[in-house]
This record gives structure tokens, C-alpha cells and sequence, in this order.
């Protein structure tokens, strides 16, 4: 089995759209991560447009916590920031456009 079939299988549903039905700012990230990692960068964008932000922090991070970068905490602080605000205007844009019922 591939390994983004495997995590396709085992997803994590979300607990606000599974009690209301309504979509979380976070719904779609995960969908998003294996979009990326099947080489679909359109795919991600359109699933959640933080993704890509959030995946380099992540990774940024781990290499900052053992490289010690002189201005790692900033870059974290900017690129955290910037995901943030990706997140909520595309929830914002959901919410307009009535995607967040579906």
C-alpha cells in the first residue's frame, strides 16, 4: 500500500463539522498535506492555501531546534503569522461562498 493511500485510510475526522456540519478553519489541511505529497501543488492550494506555509514552519523548526539559527524565532514568528492569516481569510472565503455547509 502507498503511503498516502495509508493516510488517506486513517484521517482524523473533525470534531466541529462532525457535531454541526459546519467546516473548521482547519478542514482540509490534511487533505491538503497528501495533495502535496502525491505532487498535486494546485490541488493543495485549493484545499487549504496555508499548507505549504505551515509545512516549511514545521520543518524550519525542527532544523532550528538543533541548528540554533540567529534569527530562527523571527522567521518562525513571520511565517506562523502569514499561515494564520492565510487561514482565516480563506475561511472567511469559505464562509461567503457557503463552502463551510458542505
Amino acid at each position: 500500500m502507498e503511503f498516502t493511500e495509508w493516510l488517506k485510510d486513517h484521517m482524523i475526522s473533525c470534531p466541529l463539522k462532525s457535531a454541526t456540519g459546519i467546516d473548521c478553519p482547519g478542514c482540509g489541511l490534511q487533505r491538503a498535506v497528501i495533495k502535496l505529497l502525491e505532487g498535486d501543488l494546485e490541488g493543495s492550494i485549493q484545499m487549504h492555501p496555508a499548507a505549504i506555509p505551515m509545512l516549511f514552519m514545521i520543518i524550519f523548526l525542527m532544523i532550528h531546534l538543533k541548528v540554533d539559527f540567529k534569527h530562527g524565532a523571527r522567521i518562525l514568528t513571520v511565517v506562523f503569522v502569514f499561515s494564520t492569516i492565510i487561514t482565516f481569510v480563506n475561511y472567511i472565503r469559505k464562509w461567503y461562498t457557503g463552502e463551510v455547509f458542505g
